[in-house]
């Protein structure tokens, strides 16, 4: 019996239990300090990574995999699992060239007509709660039409936020100046972003404080999320306990179904920096 076979990049940052119930089948992309390269989840662990990060005078670079990368990916699995469609879910085009070279990777097969490559248009768990969810919908025996149909409903209804501790990294990513890196720390100020439609972070407001930031994100959230109950993804750098404050003002509001906590990883990680915080909330419509 043939099953959907769901590929995704270390970059969805879904936690290891979920990967292994699911079968997800992960591609890391790598990371480079200085001389240095690590792939993503496997050489180097997130609080590896941001141990580093804090005592690094430059930030890292990343490297996505190549298209030959997924075109043994692909092959693998097609050999493993003869008669099996594969669902290739990536980052957002708009933050990394993963979904280029997914589309490249495919077209290099003789026969390719099994593989379905999508762009998330989102980044870290606000996509990797899609891949999931697909895997689910595999795991139920789906069609690929309806894991595809699944995929876009679920991105289309989930809200999105990062919210920012250290605006230093911002200052060395080229994000901000350094004028602004400096004053927006002596006024605390704490900027939360979050994804437009075409897979782009951009700057959403700039809030003086963690609290009223959190509380910020929660007002903006039950704007657009005007439902009872909600399914959650609070994503932390190495420390799930700053997730903590957030949640209790979540609750207040939503009943929560599904609770997830997710490790924002090095690609996000790099330009954020240590003590972000990111919420991912959708509804729970079962």
């Amino acid at each position: 019996m043939t099953h959907t076979i769901i590929v995704t990049e270390s970059t969805a940052d879904i936690p290891a239990e979920l990967i292994a119930k699911y079968d997800i089948r992960i591609i890391p992309l790598r990371l480079f300090f200085g001389e240095q390269s690590y792939a993503d989840g496997v050489d180097i662990t997130s609080a590896e990574f941001y141990s580093k990060l804090s005592a690094s005078v430059q930030l890292p670079t990343t490297s996505q995999p190549s298209p030959a990368d997924y075109t043994a990916m692909y092959e693998k699995l097609t050999a493993e699992h003869p008669g099996s469609p594969i669902i290739s879910i990536h980052l957002s085009s708009g933050l990394s060239g993963t979904y280029q070279s997914a589309t490249i990777g495919r077209s290099m097969l003789d026969d390719h007509s099994h593989i379905t490559v999508i762009d998330s248009k989102s980044a870290s768990y606000g996509y990797g709660l899609a891949v999931v969810h697909a895997a689910r919908l595999a795991e139920q025996g789906k069609s690929v039409a309806e894991i595809e149909a699944g995929v876009a409903h679920i991105l289309s209804r989930r809200e999105l936020y990062f919210m920012v501790d250290d605006l230093e990294y911002l200052r060395k990513g080229g994000r901000i100046g350094r004028a602004s890196a400096v004053l927006g720390t002596l006024l605390n100020v704490k900027p939360i972003l979050s994804i437009d439609e075409n897979g782009v972070i951009y700057p959403v407001e700039k809030v003086r404080g963690q609290k009223k930031a959190m509380t910020r994100i929660v007002e903006m959230m039950r704007q657009n999320l005007n439902v009872r109950k909600i399914n959650l993804a609070l994503g932390h750098t190495a420390n799930r306990e700053s997730c903590e404050p957030l949640l209790q003002m979540i609750r207040e509001h939503y009943e929560i179904g599904e609770l997830v906590f997710s490790e924002v990883g090095p690609v996000i990680g790099t330009h954020a920096g240590p003590g972000t915080i990111a919420m991912f909330a959708w509804p729970d419509e079962e």
